[in-house]
């Protein structure tokens, strides 16, 4: 279930409501969404790594970090 949500909020760009629409549980979701934007600051502070897939965290994913973004 986790790597689905992931795979398309993360890879595909989807939103919340998208991806609920193909199936998946609404506060499931919503939690992972929430844990996924609110550590990208983590992200930031961490070193640079290899890029494996078609998208990355980092410069694959530009996320504002300040002042409670929701995006």
């Amino acid at each position: 279930i986790l790597d689905g949500i992931l795979e398309l909020y993360v890879e595909h760009q989807l939103s919340a409501d998208e991806i609920i629409s193909r199936g998946f549980e609404e506060t499931t979701v919503r939690w992972v969404q929430r844990r996924v934007d609110l550590n990208e600051w983590k992200r930031h502070q961490a070193a640079p790594g290899l890029r494996v897939t078609s998208k990355a965290f980092g410069i694959g994913r530009r996320m504002p970090i300040v002042q409670r973004f929701v995006g």
